[in-house]
């Protein structure tokens, strides 16, 4: 049973570092993309103001938390509903979208082909 509650006291300990860990590296690209950026979401142009800013978002570019760039080459600001919409797109992508290396056969099937033919069997 000892063993039971220390794996659980260090699994909590991890969990709350790693919480810390993320919160701190967010505050920090947020601070510093806010003062970059206007507060307008990227994609669907809504503006906002200190009465609303919680609901604006860093969004990385790359889908990495990890790369934040000076310069903020690798954020945009969106709203919460377009930042679930840009995560969404990319997981339908991971797990159903096809890559840039798999390549698609064009559509063959012309279904006015024989539209003129059709037309004088009519007259």
């Amino acid at each position: 049973m000892a063993t039971d509650k220390s794996a659980s006291d260090r699994l909590d300990k991890i969990v709350a570092q790693a919480r810390q860990y993320s919160a701190e590296r967010e505050k920090g690209y947020r601070e510093r993309a806010l003062k970059m950026y206007p507060w307008v979401c990227g994609r669907c142009g809504r503006e906002f103001t200190h009465a609303n800013l919680r609901e604006l978002t860093v969004h990385h570019r790359d889908h990495n938390h990890d790369n934040n760039p000076p310069d903020g080459s690798n954020w945009e600001l969106l709203c919460l509903y377009c930042h679930d919409n840009e995560h969404s797109r990319y997981i339908d992508f991971q797990y159903g979208g096809s890559s840039s290396e798999e390549k698609t056969e064009a559509a063959t099937h012309n279904p006015f082909a024989n539209l003129a033919a059709m037309l004088k069997e009519k007259k």
